[in-house]
């Protein structure tokens, strides 16, 4: 063997043996970790907590208005007693007038919100009908839903600006109605016109504190030619013809003594709101007009039903509604013309009365008129025509405001109370059965048939079944 090659081999057997033992001596690795020695704990404070950030909740001011009033209302309690009912409906009242100011400034919603949070007071409210927050309750609800309606019909039609005064159109249909004023109808509106100045001048100021237009007091000409105790088929009544329910809405009340509907002075100031309610409703006066006259539903469905926009043009509302109430706005437009400029369509009115004159007092004793007059030694005519809203021609059991004429105040308040009490008959109601005769009814309510007959507007004795017959009983 190469001697060289030797030396190798040695040195590489040397270098694997070397290799072999440096491995023998490195540390294995274990199949599981190890644990680690037990190492005595050590206390460290901990991490100081890391929390989210508060996000502060705004609350809006008519939602905090809201929450407040809520609590409000439970402390004072729903069912407690007349002051706090009486306190609830004052807070109802103030954010009912919270509306009619979002309202002015054209927030609807949020009038809507407001009225909805006044109506929702008095839902809570339970007030006896003996109490005399009773009738404030109803009458604030009544205006809550009245402020509703008018919000949607503004929404439904937009009013395309404030029209403070009445366009007098002389059209075709104007001059049909001036045509029969001044011819068939010519002394009818003489006289109507004459009548007028018993009132007109009062009627007018009236109108002037809303800012409404003077010539809607020509109005009662169209209605009852000025006659305060005018009734129509209708059963409408009174100088502005209100029926019963539309006389009760804006506050002209009835009883056995008196219907309200025939005071000119009471009817006038409700007719003012109702026309201005209206107005507020349609957006223009013609069209208010018109529902004065047939009601603001029939109109409001006319509009519905039609194809063009009728506040560009109240004439194209005028061929849909019915025939009275088509006739209605041209008749006062054609009363008013004639008024302004009589000469121009051959008219010469005459001079009308002059103004009511009186004293007012209050008085609290049932008595006829007839016995005040005899006592003031006055006309008994004029005690009732003073005071014509009056069924019966007496004073009512109750305070009322007596209307005298001037200087004759003190006077009555010494005479009134020893003059004999008046009070008016009652009656109670008997449905006719079959079979029964007016005689029979009469023997059995102790009462005779000729004041059955005239009790009831009877011009005979016939009588059906199912009829109602009112029977005195005082």
């Amino acid at each position: 063997m190469n001697f060289s090659r030797y030396i190798a081999i040695l040195f590489l057997g040397f270098f694997i043996a070397l290799s072999i033992v440096s491995c023998s001596h490195a540390p294995k690795p274990s199949a599981s970790p190890q644990k680690p020695a037990a190492v005595e704990p050590t206390l460290s404070p901990p991490p100081p907590e890391i929390k989210p950030a508060e996000t502060k909740t705004v609350i809006p001011v008519e939602e905090q208005k809201a929450a407040a009033r809520e609590t409000n209302f439970q402390e004072k309690g729903a069912e407690g007693g007349k002051d706090e009912a009486a306190a609830l409906l004052e807070d109802a009242l103030t954010i009912y007038q919270e509306a009619l100011s979002a309202r002015e400034k054209g927030d609807l919603d949020g009038a809507l919100k407001a009225l909805d949070e006044s109506f929702a007071i008095i839902l809570k409210l339970h007030i006896p009908p003996e109490s005399p927050l009773f009738q404030e309750k109803n009458d604030l609800r009544l205006m809550i839903a009245q402020r509703i309606q008018e919000i949607y019909a503004v929404r439904r039609n937009p009013i395309p600006g404030n029209h403070k005064s009445i366009p007098l159109t002389e059209n075709r249909y104007v001059l049909d109605e001036i045509k029969l004023y001044t011819g068939p109808e010519r002394k009818f509106f003489e006289e109507s016109f004459r009548r007028s100045g018993l009132y007109i001048d009062w009627i007018r100021s009236e109108l002037r504190k809303t800012g409404m237009p003077e010539e809607l007091g020509w109005l009662p000409m169209i209605e009852s030619w000025f006659q305060v105790r005018a009734l129509s088929r209708a059963r409408a009544l009174g100088l502005w013809q209100f029926i019963k329910s539309t006389g009760l809405r804006y506050g002209l009340t009835r009883d056995q003594f008196s219907d309200e509907r025939m005071d000119p002075y009471k009817a006038t100031r409700a007719a003012i709101k109702y026309l201005e309610e209206l107005h507020s409703f349609f957006g223009d006066w013609l069209t208010a007009l018109a529902s004065y006259n047939c009601g603001e539903g029939r109109v409001q469905f006319c509009i519905n039903t039609q194809n063009v926009k009728y506040l560009d043009d109240f004439w194209d509302l005028f061929r849909r509604l019915p025939f009275e109430t088509a006739r209605f706005v041209p008749r006062f437009i054609a009363a008013v013309l004639i008024i302004q400029n009589p000469g121009k369509y051959g008219m010469t009115l005459p001079d009308p009365y002059p103004p009511l004159q009186f004293e007012t007092v209050t008085v609290n004793y049932p008595t006829k008129l007839a016995t005040i007059a005899a006592a003031l030694k006055l006309e008994s005519a004029d005690l009732v025509f003073l005071n014509s809203e009056l069924l019966n021609e007496s004073t009512p059991n109750r305070a009322y405001e007596l209307r005298v004429p001037v200087g004759y105040g003190d006077k009555t308040l010494q005479a009134i109370n020893t003059l004999p009490k008046y009070l008016p008959p009652e009656y109670a109601t008997h449905v006719v059965k079959s079979g029964q005769t007016l005689s029979q009814i009469a023997a059995k309510y102790g009462t005779s048939i000729q004041t059955l007959m005239k009790v009831n507007g009877l011009r005979g004795t016939l009588i059906r079944p199912g009829q109602r017959l009112k029977i005195p009983t005082r």
